[in-house]
């Protein structure tokens, strides 16, 4: 076991560090010139905290160690691997693997604890965190695989998958999920509520997103993304853990924002993400009432002469160029216009 231990206002100006670095960080990653910046300022946060912890904790690093080791293998040879177009699909992923913590974290520490609550408010704070950490993860957790699948196009078709009466078993499934955690935190006494609710929230997940066909996903993840941020904060309530809190807390607000902005940029809305509906804004309306008038079609021969009088042109990256690899393409065709005086600049699509 550890023998070394910081004092608690040791710990707490760690977690004050922890926490200036991630909003530096998400900062950073507002824009692509600081992104990298950002990314690293935000690993930089997440190290001092995972080292405040242990250091007050004091656990034993012969596991923390082979954690580490394993996880570190998984997520180079991930990263590695991955094509910037399965991206979506490993950002889903691993918002599956957030989930899931949670709800384990929420199970290990209810569990030896059956039958010992006295009922203070100090009780009912970590039963209610509990109750929404094991809900959010576990929807996190399905959800997330379920939209693996559909982007990686594996077992799930990359379609809407529905079938009769499905608004009313995810509505049937909220129900339970909220009952059983104001059971759990009513009698703390056995574990059955937890089950039930850990089992509501898994199908719920499934639920929610079986529905969306592959071309939603990204919105999708990033509202996914948003849930396991949430599932984390409540996750710090559980343990009384002040920087899971916060860094929780900034990605649920964030992920929460990006979704907002990506479904206005595809003409979503935000109300059908979050009840598993996703289509384009108004029910009733088709695909020529929402494109009217936008799109135009034209040969390269009118693009090259538009170019050729154009003082300024903005290209706007999405994720069809990914997947087409036309990224030196576009490059190439910014040269040239550059060599010809033409002020170009790339704008990223809000979903890429």
């Amino acid at each position: 076991m550890n023998e070394f231990y910081v004092p608690i206002g040791g710990v707490n100006i760690a977690y004050v560090v922890a926490s200036v670095l991630f909003i530096l960080g998400l900062k950073g990653l507002t824009h692509p010139r600081t992104a990298v910046r950002g990314n690293m300022l935000g690993a930089t946060g997440m190290l001092v905290a995972a080292v405040a912890t242990l250091l007050k904790v004091g656990l034993d690093y012969r596991v923390i160690i082979a954690g580490v080791a394993v996880g570190s293998i998984i997520g180079a040879f991930a990263a590695l691997k991955v094509q910037m177009t399965g991206m979506p699909q490993m950002v889903a992923i691993f918002n599956g693997f957030g989930g899931i913590a949670s709800v384990l974290v929420a199970g290990a520490t209810l569990l030896p604890r059956l039958g010992t609550y006295t009922g203070g408010t100090q009780d009912l704070q970590e039963l209610v965190s509990i109750g929404a950490a094991a809900l959010i993860g576990g929807v996190t957790f399905t959800g997330s695989l379920v939209a693996f699948c559909k982007l990686q196009e594996v077992l799930i078709s990359t379609g809407n998958v529905t079938f009769p009466g499905q608004k009313v078993f995810n509505a049937l499934l909220v129900l339970v999920a909220i009952g059983s955690a104001a059971w759990l935190a009513y009698d703390p006494s056995q574990p059955q509520p937890f089950w039930i609710l850990t089992g509501a929230s898994f199908l719920l997940g499934i639920g929610l997103v079986l529905p969306i066909g592959g071309a939603d996903m990204p919105v999708v993840i990033a509202l996914l993304n948003s849930y396991s941020g949430l599932a984390a904060a409540a996750t710090g309530f559980v343990i009384n853990n002040n920087v899971l809190i916060i860094s929780g807390s900034l990605v649920g607000a964030s992920g929460l924002i990006l979704t907002q902005i990506m479904c206005k940029a595809m003409n979503r809305s935000l109300t059908n993400v979050l009840f598993g509906v996703l289509g384009p804004t108004g029910d009733s309306a088709s695909a020529d009432e929402v494109y009217a008038g936008k799109v135009k079609a034209t040969s390269p021969e009118e693009v090259a002469m538009l170019f050729d009088g154009a003082r300024r042109v903005v290209i706007v990256p999405g994720y069809g160029m990914a997947v087409a690899q036309a990224q030196h393409a576009a490059q190439e065709l910014a040269d040239v216009l550059t060599e010809n005086g033409t002020d170009v600049r790339f704008v990223i699509h809000p979903v890429a």
